[in-house]
């Protein structure tokens, strides 16, 4: 059926409307009385159960509905624009956990890897079912969230190197090891229990051997019930729903470990089951998980496999030398062809967030950087010094004869734009003359901190509106590093949440929509950063100091929380640290070394973050 939609809008001059339909822009047509039209030749009935409408300027969305529109199937479709109707609510799309659209909403909450989790019935890494006495202990003590790393698929031999969370192989599958065993028909015999004694012994995750033994027991289910679990009308359904991308990755799995493509089909429907349980669970206790979105996919992934032609697999992704490494990063992702993903209006963006936000109401953006600009490095390079920025305003060999500098030693040329160079990000120019190097200090402080200002602000823009506006996840950016000073002014307008810690060189006063931490997977503990053990007075006093700011989040570490309690804290501080940046080769390895299930009984612990909470007006009681 052709399908005519209308709508009423005043804009302003250069302004139009278009019509978000299954991801596609319709441009509208501007009519007497401000009504703007367009219309849609077979027009699906499903397509019209959630469609939006979107202010544009100049080829970019400048403004969003708060909610989206649904309707029957009718030749013509006549809608009201939808506002906000929450009276000094900040956001302009409606979030799909309704306590973050509160006006002066501000919670706290708990970040931990899912595979640092404890109990005596896993099997040596934290597993989905293990989130739920944190869940019990987060709503008695007044949180209301649970920050995770990320849980995509990241298995290739069940080494040390699969460990890694932000080197995925599928950006939508969950990883099998999160799997609970009993819950496939695994029966906990004698042999079953000295193994899992034996694994969940251990004070640290030893990657290889519980990959070796979990994954032979998850075949062992398979075996035994996978031909009835694939024919039930549950397991149809799943993979109905995620036809998308549930095919290419069980086929790219099957080739690679030379098993039946139904085996990853079947384990990825007993992880969504598990997992979507323990979600439903949270969000009945008012607790949100808040899931992490790493920038990049390996180009060993499922997508790269099938879809190449979206990433440039010529180079890697990394950072420029920063406060975590002073050599800089080399993170061994491929790079996003941003101008292919534009083709279709980012579907495959798109569809990445929506399958996030079935199990997430909250996202961390790892490296928002990277949706202004990416640190790309040639893959012939394994240090993150060799990198340049991507996409880049270069010079040309003229411009730089034009200054009288020499290009050896001080540029590089950009691959991106043959004949076109930039500047080094740690040139050789101690032994030019003074007058040269003060003329290329200019330049540099130009290229690196403003001469792309405006142009990576429109790159942005043009990308972060379409994704945002796909889920109603709560959006928070992981801002450090060399940030542009276009950067803040972005995050304002989409009202996507900053990031501030200690430590971090960030200047100005803390705003409401930032995430304060103490510290992160990628940081020293608060503990840690103390020259002494701190006393749990001491911890108290600086975590009052997170508490107290005007911040909508404030999320710490589990062992920030613990670090309050004398007893139940880590006896070497210097082992809660989860990961080395600057070390490529670490080891995720990092476990609590209690049960979760006993945080219930700590009474002490749990008093004195209530405690917290009830004086900073953090608690969701």
């Amino acid at each position: 059926m052709t399908t005519t939609f209308k709508i009423k809008y005043e804009t302003a001059w250069g302004e139009s409307l278009a019509l978000v339909l299954q991801d596609k822009k319709y441009p509208m047509q501007w009519g007497e009385g401000a009504i703007w039209s367009g219309t849609v030749k077979d027009c699906p009935a499903a397509a019209l159960k959630d469609y939006t409408y979107v202010v544009m300027r100049d080829g970019l969305i400048i403004r969003t509905e708060w909610e989206h529109h649904s309707a029957r199937a009718a030749r013509i479709i006549e809608d009201t624009w939808i506002d906000c109707p929450i009276p000094g609510c900040p956001f302009p799309r409606r979030h799909q956990a309704e306590k973050f659209d509160r006006p002066g909403f501000r919670g706290a909450g708990t970040a931990i890897p899912v595979f640092s989790l404890r109990t005596a019935d896993d099997f040596g890494i934290g597993e989905f079912r293990d989130l739920r006495p944190v869940v019990d202990w987060a709503a008695a003590t007044g949180q209301c969230i649970l920050q995770l790393l990320p849980v995509n698929d990241t298995t290739r031999k069940g080494q040390w190197a699969d460990s890694y969370p932000y080197s995925p192989v599928s950006s939508f599958a969950l990883h099998p090891l999160y799997l609970h065993l009993q819950d496939l028909g695994i029966k906990a015999d004698a042999a079953f229990k000295k193994q899992q004694a034996e694994l969940n012994a251990l004070p640290e995750l030893d990657y290889p051997r519980v990959f070796k033994a979990k994954m032979a027991y998850i075949r062992r289910a398979f075996e035994a019930h996978g031909t009835r679990d694939l024919a039930s009308a549950a397991c149809k359904k799943f993979a109905r729903e995620n036809d998308a991308w549930l095919p290419e990755y069980a086929a790219f799995c099957a080739k690679r470990d030379r098993l039946e493509p139904e085996y990853y089909v079947w384990m990825q429907y007993h992880l969504d089951r598990q997992f979507c349980e323990e979600v439903d669970y949270a969000r009945a206790k008012g607790i949100s998980l808040k899931g992490d979105l790493p920038i990049g996919v390996s180009a060993d992934s499922a997508e790269a496999h099938w879809h190449p032609e979206l990433f440039n697999l010529d180079s890697s992704t990394g950072a420029p030398p920063d406060f975590f490494s002073t050599d800089g990063q080399n993170w061994g992702f491929p790079t996003y062809n941003w101008e292919e993903m534009a083709k279709d209006d980012f579907a495959w963006w798109k569809a990445r967030l929506r399958k996030m936000s079935r199990y997430f109401d909250a996202f961390r953006i790892d490296h928002i950087l990277g949706f202004f600009r990416i640190w790309e490095i040639p893959k012939e390079f394994t240090g993150g010094l060799q990198g340049h920025f991507n996409p880049a305003l270069p010079y040309s060999p003229e411009e730089i004869y034009a200054l009288h500098l020499p290009i050896e030693g001080l540029f590089h040329p950009d691959p991106r734009h043959p004949g076109m160079y930039q500047p080094l990000i740690a040139p050789a120019s101690a032994n030019l003359p003074q007058w040269q190097q003060e003329r290329f200090g200019a330049l540099y402080n130009d290229f690196f901190f403003h001469r792309h200002e405006e142009f990576w602000r429109r790159n942005a823009e043009r990308k972060l509106p379409e994704l945002l506006g796909a889920t109603g996840m709560l959006a928070c950016g992981e801002d450090l590093g060399m940030v542009p000073h276009c950067v803040p002014g972005v995050m304002e307008h989409e009202k996507i949440l900053s990031l501030k810690m200690r430590g971090m060189e960030q200047e100005g006063e803390w705003k409401y929509l930032s995430v304060c931490a103490t510290s992160s997977h990628d940081m020293e503990t608060l503990r840690m950063q103390f020259d002494h053990d701190p006393e749990p007075w001491e911890v108290r006093d600086m975590l009052w100091e997170f508490l107290d700011s005007p911040s909508m989040l404030a999320i710490f570490p589990m062992q920030d929380w613990v670090a309050l309690d004398k007893d139940l804290r880590r006896a070497d501080r210097m082992a809660e640290r989860i990961n080395e940046p600057a070390d490529p080769h670490h080891h995720w390895r990092f476990r609590l070394h209690f049960d979760v299930r006993e945080l219930a009984g700590m009474g002490g612990l749990n008093a004195a973050i209530e405690g917290l909470l009830r004086d900073s007006h953090r608690t969701s009681f």
